[in-house]
């Protein structure tokens, strides 16, 4: 099969890649990184349009035997693929833009190094999505893990670089310990350890079992993919590694997390009751609302963007907690809007993501700093970067017409539909949660608002800021790339939603393309779907057939249909936005150079409130842009400030007020700080044991004794 060649090529790629790192001139080791993984994520992205599109599993190869449990092999179906064709579409760019980026190291860092690494991490993530039984998607995901972790610790001198990696290292492997719990657990009741094995055993364990492999597969992904309360490790990662390897982390390594979660939730061991999916979606909420609160009060960009990312994962987990909601009710159209919706975003998150880390590294190269306190102006030294980054901006703020506001849209309107189920407190839980969703999307406007509005307008205030010089052409290329991608996923979501339906059917035994995405070019279509003929032909007269004799598809319109009597749930068309849009900006232009004809515009200074000159100390920061979200959600964040002041003549009048904030996470304070304050106090009560007394620890050792031999007794 084609798709097995593809994947056989890409495996020798990597391989090659590898080996030629060892080898190959100092110089030239940059750009040999970003053609062979340019090449390698051409091969991926072909490999998994053809394992997408093609339906049902595809075995590529079989591995060795494993004494009578089986052969290992590897496979892959359309859930797979698509996680493949998403990272594909990061490692892409990434490697376009490692071109540029990696330059910084040749003279005081061993590229070879990070080459070879580079590359056996691509193999690695890709052989976890093709794994086809435990052992080797076990083996997959350990190297995968070590790796990641060899790559945050690539700047070892930077400070802090050795402690985040270990913590990101120690949080993976206890999560990975209880995911091989987890499958040990069905595999002891079935004949083999494939994943069809498992997924036929999966219905013979009883209630207890099922709730253990649950609750241990779920966290034990849940900590690769950034959840409350397992997200310790992401913003103490993201700002030691290399900004390429931050983007990986966040557009590609999280997404593993979210596979694992799927692959066993939904496909090997689908839930029975409603509990399992209300846990998933109420911790869902609290991380999406829990990352981007302690984001918005974040000064440092690439802090700031590991805390966006606990946000996004957040959102999707809900949307995949909703999903096993709906499939345990008996849902099965509304579950697969759901996890459509999930995965869309999940997609859109790894576009953008990457976009702005690929952003981020490109100011930093140009200024030297990533603290928004100490930029500001940069989009005049830095016109195309800024042009790209505000891209990223408007998509990760959900803004239409670009891919943010699809999959988060289509998410809210899926918790709504909640109204189909029976139970009246899973109705809460739901109304509950989607009020927290709506608040983190409003809280992302105010965020990344400020982002770009004190990062990149206004005064410069810093000299670096004021001398920013712009990307190397290679980082343009690859955030161009990155943007074309979020409008292009924005205003096509009739085109994306049949292509992550293939991946969702076989998981939700319904289609979301027939639920979302009427086939308004066929009227037999839809008299077929049983659409009445008066509300078929009103959506004609607005315009639903445009396009009826080029574009391949069903139309432009988003739409979840119902009954005779409300025959539209929801709509909605971004290619019809993105016109509408334009013409706006077009017809305003218009009116004002007709307004503005016979003035003459002049330039002056502006007036600074009566001073000579406007320091950068008195403009708006970002600490300041954000400090109404410390305000209103002190009692969670619970900082303190710091103040420093400078005065001019008296106390009332001061030149310059520089508070610094610290905060202590939410989830350290309530989850992790309690238990160890006990461990704490139970070792220092036994550390009063230590008497220095020889004759209380013969007295320690004879009581041992005598403990032992009464409760061998008993025993016998």
């Amino acid at each position: 099969m084609i798709a097995s060649q593809l994947l056989l090529a890409f495996f020798m790629l990597c391989a090659a890649g590898a080996v030629l790192a060892s080898f190959a001139p100092p110089r030239s080791l940059a750009g040999l990184l970003s053609v062979v993984g340019s090449l390698a994520s051409l091969l991926v992205l072909a490999c998994s349009g053809l394992l997408l599109f093609a339906g049902g599993q595809v075995h590529f190869f079989e591995l060795w035997s494993v004494l009578t449990l089986g052969t290992l092999a590897l496979q892959g179906d359309p859930l797979s693929a698509l996680f493949m064709a998403v990272t594909g579409l990061v490692f892409l760019p990434v490697s376009i833009f490692s071109s540029a980026y990696l330059v910084k190291y040749s003279k005081h860092h061993n590229l070879r190094y990070f080459s070879v690494l580079y590359h056996v991490l691509f193999a690695s993530i890709i052989l976890v999505f093709v794994a086809g039984d435990t052992i080797s998607f076990l083996v997959s995901w350990e190297l995968m893990s070590i790796v990641s972790y060899l790559l945050v610790t690539y700047e070892s001198e930077r400070a802090g670089s050795s402690r985040s990696a270990y913590v990101m290292l120690a949080m993976s492997e206890g999560g990975t310990i209880a995911v091989a719990i987890a499958f040990i657990l069905i595999a002891g009741a079935s004949a083999g350890l494939g994943f069809p094995a498992l997924q036929s055993a999966a219905p013979t364990l009883g209630a207890p079992m099922r709730w253990a492999v649950f609750l241990l597969a779920f966290f034990g992904f849940a900590v690769k993919a950034g959840l409350v309360p397992l997200n310790s490790w992401l913003p103490l990662a993201h700002p030691v590694a290399p900004t390429n390897v931050s983007a990986l982390l966040s557009a590609v390594i999280v997404n593993l997390g979210v596979y694992g979660i799927v692959r066993v939730n939904l496909d090997l061991a689908p839930p029975t009751g409603v509990a399992p999916g209300l846990i998933v979606l109420v911790i869902g909420s609290l991380s999406a609302i829990i990352g981007i609160l302690y984001a918005t009060i974040q000064d440092e960009l690439k802090r700031l963007l590991a805390h966006s990312t606990i946000e996004n994962m957040g959102i999707i987990a809900a949307g995949i907690g909703a999903t096993m909601v709906f499939v345990a009710t008996g849902h099965r159209f509304v579950a697969a809007i759901a996890l459509t919706a999930a995965l869309y975003h999940l997609t859109n998150h790894s576009v953008y993501k990457a976009l702005l880390f690929v952003g981020t590294g490109a100011v930093e190269a140009g200024t030297g700093t990533r603290d928004l306190d100490r930029l500001g102006g940069i989009i005049r030294g830095m016109p195309w970067t800024s042009a790209f980054f505000l891209v990223g901006v408007l998509s990760i703020s959900a803004l239409p017409p670009f891919n943010g506001f699809v999959s988060e849209w289509l998410t809210l309107q899926t918790v709504l539909r909640s109204a189909v189920l029976a139970s009246t407190p899973v109705k809460i839980v739901f109304a509950i949660c989607g009020a927290l969703l709506a608040l983190t999307a409003g809280l992302a406007v105010t965020c990344f608002v400020k982002v770009f509005a004190t990062g990149f307008l206004g005064m410069s205030r810093s000299p670096a800021a004021a001398e920013a010089q712009e990307s190397p052409a290679a980082a343009r290329a690859s955030m161009a790339l990155l943007a074309t991608l979020c409008l292009a996923l924005g205003i096509l979501p009739t085109y994306v939603i049949p292509a992550i339906d293939h991946a969702v059917t076989p998981l939700a035994h319904e289609s979301a393309t027939a639920a979302l995405v009427p086939p308004f070019f066929s009227v037999n279509a839809q008299r077929a779907d049983n659409l009445p003929p008066a509300f078929t032909s009103e959506f004609h007269d607005l315009g639903a057939q445009v396009g009826h004799g080029f574009l391949p598809g069903r139309g432009l319109v988003v739409l979840h249909r119902g009954d005779e009597r409300n025959p539209v749930v929801f709509a909605m068309s971004t290619s019809y936005m993105l016109v509408v849009l334009l013409g706006i900006l077009l017809l305003i232009f218009v009116a004002m150079r007709l307004l503005t004809r016979k003035r003459r515009v002049e330039r002056r200074i502006a007036w600074d409130g009566g001073l000579r000159h406007l320091s950068p100390e008195l403009t708006y920061t970002a600490t300041g842009f954000s400090n109404p979200v410390r305000v209103i959600f002190a009692a969670l964040l619970s900082p303190s400030a710091r103040e420093e002041s400078t005065e001019a003549v008296a106390v009332h009048f001061r030149t310059a007020i520089r508070r610094e904030y610290t905060e202590v996470h939410v989830i350290d304070r309530f989850v992790l700080q309690p238990p160890i304050e006990i461990l704490r106090r139970l070792a220092a009560l036994v550390r009063r044991m230590h008497v220095g007394n020889v004759n209380a620890y013969a007295a320690y050792v004879l009581v041992a004794m005598l403990v032992v031999l009464i409760v061998g007794v008993g025993l016998i």
